[in-house]
């Protein structure tokens, strides 16, 4: 590991925000992502809840986010939030269409980063897993996730957030028929935004009507204005209990899992120009070795992988 790595990471380590915010660069672009992750650490007997909001562009994700920020701030909680953005077509970052929606003010207890999402990606950014250990690991209360405009194919969010919040608006109409195939089936909390508008009401009977055709669990549905800071409370309250049900317990390994996979396709990247790698490809195309002990040869390797990243920051 390069020096300038060591004292970037050893800065984190002291709570340097500049030092969070270089890391958080380096692992979206796919660099250091194995001494990232260890140097990452959360005790293990503190929970830090991943909320995502997720839903169609002009919902007003962005705006409820804010407004989130702001009732969590009163109790005395400290926020980072992740905002997936569309990626620029010109220069390839996140186009910040939004973000002014959100508290400006200087304040130690929130951080908040923009992250480029590309088509075809579920609607957020690459890496995000080693992107979430990093801010768990600064002494975040809770993480915010805002997707790009979602729809029903987007369903990865449930693979990353602890609690899932999806965002309809009044007079959606017939948009309800095909949301209600995939992100409907995954959330935990429907939010009816912008519910100060004609319509709320009968967005949220037309939305019970549905659910109660469904096989699966039906998520909390709540009526909620950023406006009027109607159901704010209400929608934390909710948050919290989904952070504490039983899915996410279940959900745990699959957590653990994704971690694992980010770290060992980390170190594979260390190691593509091996000479131990090329000869144990050579050894299995040659029949010498069958492929469980080339499995497990593969992952003798990747753990002991020299920890000499490519590139410094």
């Amino acid at each position: 590991m390069s020096d300038s790595l060591l004292q970037l990471i050893d800065r984190y380590r002291n709570k340097d925000r500049r030092a969070l915010s270089r890391l958080l660069t380096l692992a979206a672009r796919g660099e250091h992502l194995s001494e990232i992750l260890a140097a990452a650490s959360v005790p293990q007997s503190k929970r830090i809840p991943v909320v995502t909001l997720t839903g169609s562009a002009g919902v007003g994700k962005s705006t409820l986010t804010g407004k989130l920020i702001e009732l969590l701030r009163r109790k005395d909680k400290r926020v980072a939030v992740l905002a997936c953005d569309p990626q620029s077509p010109l220069s390839g970052g996140a186009l910040l269409g939004d973000r002014f929606r959100m508290p400006t003010t200087p304040d130690e207890g929130v951080f908040i980063r923009s992250l480029s999402s590309a088509g075809g990606r579920g609607a957020i950014a690459e890496h995000l897993p080693v992107l979430l250990k990093l801010l768990a690991g600064f002494g975040f209360d809770v993480i915010l996730l805002e997707t790009v405009g979602a729809g029903q194919g987007d369903t990865v969010v449930r693979d990353i957030a602890d609690v899932v919040v999806f965002l309809v608006q009044p007079e959606t109409g017939d948009d309800l028929q095909w949301e209600k195939a995939g992100l409907l089936e995954v959330c935990d909390i429907v939010v009816i935004h912008k519910s100060d508008l004609p319509g709320a009401e009968h967005a949220e009977a037309q939305l019970r009507s549905m659910l109660e055709l469904s096989s699966g669990p039906i998520p909390v549905i709540l009526r909620v204005s950023s406006k009027t800071g109607s159901g704010m409370e209400e929608l934390w309250q909710a948050i919290e209990r989904a952070a504490d049900s039983e899915h996410v317990r279940r959900d745990a390994g699959r957590e653990l899992l994704r971690q694992v996979q980010e770290f060992l396709s980390a170190r594979f990247v260390q190691l593509e120009e091996d000479a131990a790698l090329q000869q144990l490809v050579a050894d299995w195309k040659a029949g010498e070795v069958d492929l469980n002990d080339a499995a497990r040869r593969l992952v003798d390797l990747l753990l002991t992988a020299g920890a000499n990243p490519r590139s410094s920051p």
